[in-house]
């Protein structure tokens, strides 16, 4: 499984005008990654955009639970293309069902005022740290097969959590986490490509960050977690080939449910992106 590569899960196929079929991953989890439709969903979008127009923030729903074992298939309209800005609604489709809705606004990159009110945190490289997969390697003869088939699924991405959290005994914690990723393919600059990445990656260990106060295991079979909405602001250009910081941090759970918000940095301290989060927490 070494061929596995994330690029090809992000290039979709063209049915006709405006409609795109996506693979399928499947990653371990309980239905199919939340990561997975909104990277191929801002791709699908991408595919019918004027030229030089990029995304800079997308406001998604998780309207049913996904199958991994099948293909999705996008359906995406043209709200409206002015002289700057580009807007698409994205409906993910499964078994003649929507899962799945997207909003996503592109622009015309132009310039404008500009601050920074965001301070990356002082944490250790990424270069001294382990990969977070490290753990499951260690443990592979104590998985399922199934798990460990999927344990493949992640390593396109190479994660280095700052906090090392044991996803079986995982003890209590503040609920924020940093984490550096990084894709493991030469994106060669290509701007629609970073950003399909970036929101791919930005589901990973999102939600998780809000039941760390509560020491419970991700792993809890009584625990049901499940993405409600998630949004992405995408504020620079970046480089994903290269490391990127996720902070993120959980200022509220109650009510069965836990909202996270993120912000991403690159290695030079630049905010290039920022992401909000609800799901489902559950126990039963």
């Amino acid at each position: 499984m070494s061929d596995i590569k994330l690029v090809d899960l992000l290039t979709l196929e063209k049915i006709e005008d405006g409609l795109f079929r996506g693979q399928s991953w499947d990653l371990g989890f309980r239905a199919l990654f939340g990561g997975q439709v909104m990277g191929q969903a801002i791709a699908a979008a991408q595919l019918t955009l004027p030229d030089g127009r990029v995304a800079h923030s997308f406001h998604a729903y998780f309207l049913l639970p996904g199958d991994a074992k099948k293909p999705v298939v996008f359906d995406v309209q043209t709200v409206r293309d002015g002289r700057s800005f580009s807007t698409r609604r994205v409906k993910a489709i499964q078994n003649g069902r929507s899962i799945f809705y997207m909003t996503a606004s592109f622009q015309q990159p132009e310039q404008g005022l500009e601050h920074q009110f965001a301070q990356m945190p002082d944490v250790p490289m990424p270069e001294d740290l382990p990969r977070d997969t490290t753990f499951d390697d260690k443990e592979l003869g104590k998985l399922s097969t199934r798990m460990r088939e999927a344990i493949a699924y992640h390593k396109p991405l190479d994660m280095r959590s700052v906090q090392q959290i044991d996803p079986v005994n995982p003890g209590v914690h503040e609920p924020k986490r940093y984490i550096w990723m990084k894709a493991e393919e030469a994106l060669l600059g290509n701007v629609h490509l970073n950003q399909a990445m970036l929101s791919y990656a930005s589901d990973y260990h999102f939600l998780s960050t809000a039941i760390q106060p509560h020491g419970v295991s991700v792993r809890d079979k009584n625990l049901i977690m499940a993405t409600i909405d998630h949004a992405v602001w995408f504020h620079h250009p970046f480089d994903f080939d290269d490391w990127v910081l996720y902070c993120a941090e959980s200022p509220f759970s109650g009510g069965a449910r836990g909202l996270v918000r993120g912000q991403f940095f690159n290695r030079q301290g630049k905010l290039v992106a920022s992401s909000m989060q609800e799901g489902l927490m559950r126990k039963i």
